[in-house]
């Protein structure tokens, strides 16, 4: 008699920058999520899949957990709390410390309103000893009832198994919902727009990354190659002049590092042309903020 399979939806939450993205790009073996040690990185909710013997795992990352200041972070947010009633099992990943701030708080009140398992994933364990990781887990272990508690290094990708393994207890038996060669749910072009994100994240100043977004303006294959066309869009007429660069060295830098990526994802020759264009206030404009494709109808 064959065994029977499990499927379900997981969702990771946590504060910007705890690792949730570099832990499910660990998870499913591939990168899809952005990642960067700035916050708001994860701006949509991006669905990941893991298929396996055992069965099918849906990953739901969701944007970092932090106070609104426009409408962009009222719909980060409002994308990150929806799921936690949605999903099979909720994953909390935190940073190890002893120190239970306003944020943690924050999503422990979340967290009490649910009867979704939640299970306290603690990250980046590779950078302490295990006296401090006990001491780390013993006060977490105070503020909210876990169903489980894995120390983890997404990093390194040290007990990232035992994790699966734990998530696999939690989920209901059922038939996968994508196919098994699927990875995520995510259009090519909005894999390619982020993966633009992340390299001007990478390359530009602290406080130009949270007011841009790409848009990609054409993308089409011709004689085996992929001509992208791609507009940055910044919200001040000086951050275009500093993602620009002196004689446009910068853009040419986010240009380069980004095609680099996306020919290893496609397995394509690209030809990727970038363009930067001024929005003022885009992120507190409904309209703006559709056009740039966050939607909440689509989530």
């Amino acid at each position: 008699m064959q065994e029977q399979l499990k499927s379900g939806f997981v969702t990771l939450i946590g504060r910007p920058n705890v690792g949730k993205s570099t832990l499910m790009n660990r998870l499913i073996g591939q990168k899809i999520a952005i990642t960067s040690n700035k916050p708001q990185t994860t701006r949509n909710r991006i669905q990941t899949v893991l298929t396996t013997d055992e069965g099918q795992i849906v990953f739901v990352d969701t944007p970092g957990m932090q106070r609104a200041k426009n409408k962009l972070g009222e719909y980060m947010m409002y994308t990150a709390t929806r799921t936690l009633n949605e999903v099979d099992v909720i994953l909390w990943l935190v940073e190890p410390t002893t120190f239970i701030g306003a944020g943690e708080q924050e999503i422990v009140s979340k967290l009490e309103k649910v009867n979704t398992p939640v299970v306290l994933v603690m990250n980046k364990i590779d950078t302490i000893t295990r006296e401090e990781l006990i001491q780390c887990i013993d006060v977490y272990r105070k503020v909210y009832d876990f169903d489980e508690i894995v120390p983890v290094s997404a990093r390194s990708g040290d007990n990232t198994e035992v994790l699966t393994r734990v998530i696999f207890q939690y989920l209901p038996y059922g038939m996968p919902f994508y196919d098994e060669d699927t990875i995520t749910d995510q259009p090519e072009r909005q894999i390619v727009a982020e993966m633009i994100r992340e390299k001007a994240l990478h390359s530009l100043e602290e406080e130009i990354p949270h007011g841009i977004a790409v848009v990609i303006d054409r993308m089409k294959v011709e004689k085996k190659i992929m001509h992208i066309d791609a507009t940055i869009i910044c919200e001040k007429e000086s951050h275009k002049g500093i993602i620009i660069g002196k004689q446009g060295n910068m853009l040419k830098k986010i240009g380069s590092a980004a095609r680099y990526e996306i020919e290893k994802m496609l397995d394509l020759k690209v030809n990727l042309k970038l363009w930067v264009k001024v929005q003022k206030n885009w992120r507190d404009s409904d309209f703006l903020m559709k056009n740039f494709g966050y939607r909440e109808d689509e989530m």
